[in-house]
């Protein structure tokens, strides 16, 4: 039997789970706490936060390989681990220029991909000069750890960012050096692709879908994306030469802009699964995370395509700080004609917070239908309010 190290534990983890079976994999975790979701199916845990390479060291004698559930880690210290001989899969070197939202608009820059216009905050006084090249609204991003909308701040004017980069230098004792800034791209919709590469260089793309966010927060996934195939084909063309430029071996997400004028432009790298890619789970042939636990195991790639003519994802986000288990919500939503509810398991609702998602297969790719159903879901999850904050 394979043994897999994933460092985290959260439900992207605790997604590898029915993979894990059906492949005869073993799976250990390295999180912070037993109550987080990937506990329950694992078959052993560390338990240490996920950038303590002492802990890593630990996982590294209970298992074969080990893959990242996310990307919240200490790469130097993991490098001494890695250094003794330890499989990390992707290896250290393909997350190296991306776990930095500045170095990976660098990287993606220097590849030719296409991607918004941005520079480092570095010398307060240039910036009023830096920012009239791009004009006003600007986005100003964290360029570490930030996620589901968190460290991402769309600003108005001159006298917005600098409260807001004073407001974040007192809270945090962090220096202005650790954001960006990057033009505001109007764009008409957002995309996304999941991709894998083997051990051999082979590489899958999964349908390209549109993701559709709210508070910078993603809500509705919809598979596969209404673009044209030749954007598709520029899609899957931009997946293939990052994941081999980086030798990765393991499943990535990218997330893209769609202008009005059809420009496609990358936002962001996840080097991991990710969350535009959890309507696979029911509406693939392979999911992307059997794909990723394939990949880790050095097994041969699995079948990326859809089997239903589309398919809609709706994540159950937090709208109260609450300790329900929402079973009544949950049973209602079953019972939508082609629904699979996947319950993370958390022990606490907090607003924003993902506790879980529903996907609904559809034999056709009538958008009005789509959206009446991610209506329905929405309607029954968030039952007197709108937004979940």
């Amino acid at each position: 039997m394979k043994r897999v190290g994933v460092i985290g534990g959260g439900q992207l983890a605790w997604m590898m789970g029915d993979a894990a079976k059906k492949l005869g994999v073993k799976l250990v975790v390295q999180t912070p706490s037993s109550d987080d979701p990937a506990v329950a199916i694992a078959q052993d845990a560390v338990f240490a936060k996920v950038d303590d390479a002492i802990s890593t060291g630990i996982l590294a004698q209970k298992t074969d390989v080990i893959t990242f559930e996310n990307e919240f880690v200490n790469l130097d210290s993991l490098s001494v681990v890695e250094n003794q001989g330890v499989c990390f899969r992707p290896r250290l070197a393909a997350l190296t220029p991306l776990l930095d939202k500045y170095n990976q608009r660098c990287y993606l820059k220097d590849l030719g991909l296409p991607v918004p216009r941005f520079f480092a905050v570095e010398q307060p006084e240039n910036l009023q000069s830096q920012i009239e090249d791009l004009g006003f609204p600007v986005v100003l991003k964290s360029r570490r750890h930030g996620y589901d909308g968190q460290g991402t701040f769309i600003i108005q004017d001159l006298a917005d960012l600098q409260q807001k980069l004073n407001l974040h230098i007192t809270n945090n004792d962090i220096s202005q050096s650790q954001f960006l800034i990057e033009e505001f791209v109007p764009f008409e919709r957002e995309l996304a692709i999941i991709a894998a590469r083997s051990v051999e260089g082979e590489v899958v793309t999964y349908p390209v879908v549109e993701t559709q966010q709210e508070e910078q927060v993603c809500r509705r996934v919809i598979a596969p994306a209404d673009i044209t195939p030749n954007q598709a084909a520029e899609i899957e063309a931009i997946a293939h030469t990052l994941l081999n430029s980086l030798q990765v071996v393991g499943v990535f997400g990218i997330e893209l802009f769609l202008t009005a004028a059809g420009k496609i432009l990358v936002n962001e790298i996840a080097p991991r699964t990710h969350n535009s890619g959890h309507f696979s789970l029911d509406a693939c042939e392979t999911s992307q995370f059997e794909q990723h636990l394939r990949v880790v195991c050095g097994l041969p790639l699995g079948n990326p395509a859809l089997h239903s003519a589309s398919a809609v994802m709706v994540n159950l986000l937090g709208y109260e700080i609450s300790k329900s288990d929402y079973q009544n919500q949950r049973q209602k939503l079953a019972e939508i004609p082609q629904a699979f509810v996947h319950w993370y398991g958390k022990t606490e609702s907090r607003p924003g917070r993902k506790l879980g998602h529903v996907t609904v297969l559809v034999d056709h790719q009538n958008r009005d239908v789509i959206s009446t159903i991610a209506q329905t879901i929405e309607s029954i999850w968030y039952p007197t309010r709108k937004f979940p904050y």
